[in-house]
């Protein structure tokens, strides 16, 4: 299989593209963890769109897909998005990168100013989502503590009633 390289965004914002060979589903399941089948399911759920294909139509990535792939694990395994919010956090991050294409590019302040608007939209949008996990988390802690409490309560309740150990 013939393997080609790729420009990538360059993640220090500089603007400047770095060049990398494309990967094949093999080697992103392996750097990532991931199985090829989850890898191709998260491509059917529109999560991942490889870079390209090959002549034999095999997948290929690009690093700038297996970052995406590292984001998609950090929102399901860290913050405990489900499949569907990990679509819109990842949605409002691809417009935003549409928007910053089209900001870089436009010269009118009217232009620049709406572009900057809808990007915090979109940032308030994930921040949203992001509030919501922390909510449900700090539900839960507070009902957890909430049981801790009643046992200890309970655990004292429970030695009040044992004979004591000085006689």
């Amino acid at each position: 299989m013939a393997m080609a390289d790729v420009a990538c965004s360059d993640p220090t914002g500089s603007g400047k593209r770095r060049f990398s060979p494309l990967l094949t589903i093999e080697q992103v399941a392996s750097r990532t963890g991931l199985t090829k089948r989850t890898l191709r399911y998260y491509e059917e759920l529109g999560l991942l769109r490889p870079t390209g294909r090959s002549d034999g139509n095999y997948r290929l990535y690009s690093e700038d897909d297996v970052e995406r792939v590292e984001r998609i694990k950090e929102l399901r395994d860290l913050l405990g998005f489900s499949l569907a919010e990990i679509r819109a956090f990842l949605e409002a991050d691809d417009e935003r990168e549409q928007l910053r294409e089209a900001f870089r590019q436009e010269s009118d302040v009217k232009a620049r100013l709406a572009q900057l608007e809808r990007c915090d939209a979109l940032i308030q949008r994930q921040l949203q989502l992001i509030e919501q996990k922390i909510a449900g988390l700090e539900q839960l802690r507070a009902s957890l503590q909430a049981r801790l409490a009643r046992h200890a309560q309970r655990r004292a309740e429970l030695l009040q009633q044992l004979p004591s150990l000085d006689t």
